[in-house]
């Protein structure tokens, strides 16, 4: 195979084990959804297809924000290597979400006339479709060649990733129903992205975000989970909105989506303060353990 092909080279075509191991990752939920849908095993035991449905699903909205949270991570880490990963998950978004697509095509019977308008009277139907139509687009031209082809339009294209997380973001709880639990964490996170994003605005992007500007966008991200989950229960149910406000904060139902959210900011700050101080006590010659680091890391 030609070293142009094989994604787990970088652009000097050298074997980076970051992309290797990224690489080889994405294709772990695929693998265990097969062995699920083959076996009738666990979740996959009374609708296999159905859940293998939803698990392809699920799988492409995970790595959709795992996409959108490398530059954040990439910035606060200090880790410029991590953008070689970014349009690999990408893509491995939209094989799941294709997948995914294709596996409802085969509970449909392949009758495409069917699939076609149950995707114009259902509109949590049209919006997946939507977003599965963004993301082969920017799919397509995410190869170097395209970049080069578009040259300044090709950021202003991508810019509809954005978008495309809210549309997948609704799918998922429209399709959900009343499990809002999962929906809701994916939707905080998503939130915490675009906060993150506007926050950054003000500040060069070769620098990570001060630690007080991150643990803000962080508490605001969760706040706003816990307030939209008590919208979204008070419109669509007719539950007390202060009464889903005070289970998030008493956890009388367990850990609520805004605590997820929050522990992943916050987590993620952490590691951020982490390596800071390491790149500055690196600096200082006081490496773990009192060596002294090695030099060009």
């Amino acid at each position: 195979m030609s070293p142009r092909f094989q994604p787990w080279r970088d652009y000097s075509g050298r074997v980076s084990p970051l992309k290797l191991v990224v690489f080889a990752s994405l294709f772990l939920p695929g693998i265990w959804i097969g062995f699920g849908f083959a076996t009738r095993s666990g979740d996959f035991a009374a609708r296999p297809l159905m859940e293998a449905i939803h698990q392809c699903g699920l799988w492409a909205i995970r790595f959709l924000m795992l996409a959108l949270l490398v530059t954040p991570a990439r910035q606060m880490l200090q880790w410029p290597r991590l953008i070689l990963v970014r349009r690999m998950i990408g893509v491995a978004a939209f094989a799941y979400i294709s997948t995914h697509f294709l596996l409802y095509v085969a509970d449909q019977a392949f009758d495409l006339a069917k699939v076609a308008s149950e995707i114009v009277l259902r509109i949590y139907l049209t919006i997946g479709f939507t977003a599965l139509f963004g993301l082969a687009v920017l799919t397509a031209t995410s190869t170097d060649g395209m970049m080069r082809r578009l040259g300044r339009n090709w950021p202003r294209l991508h810019r509809i990733v954005y978008g495309i997380g809210v549309l997948a973001a609704i799918h998922y709880s429209m399709q959900s129903k009343l499990d809002q639990w999962e929906p809701f964490i994916l939707a905080g996170m998503f939130a915490w992205l675009m906060l993150y994003r506007l926050a950054a605005l003000p500040y060069s992007k070769q620098r990570p975000l001060p630690i007080w500007v991150v643990v803000a966008v962080t508490l605001f991200a969760a706040l706003g989970t816990a307030v939209g989950e008590a919208v979204y229960f008070w419109l669509g149910v007719g539950v007390d909105p202060m009464r889903v406000l005070a289970v998030n904060l008493t956890l009388q139902t367990g850990v609520r989506p805004a605590w997820f959210v929050l522990a992943a900011g916050l987590i993620l700050t952490g590691a951020a303060l982490g390596r800071s101080l390491w790149k500055r006590w690196g600096g200082r010659g006081i490496g773990i353990g009192g060596l002294r680091p090695a030099r060009g890391r």
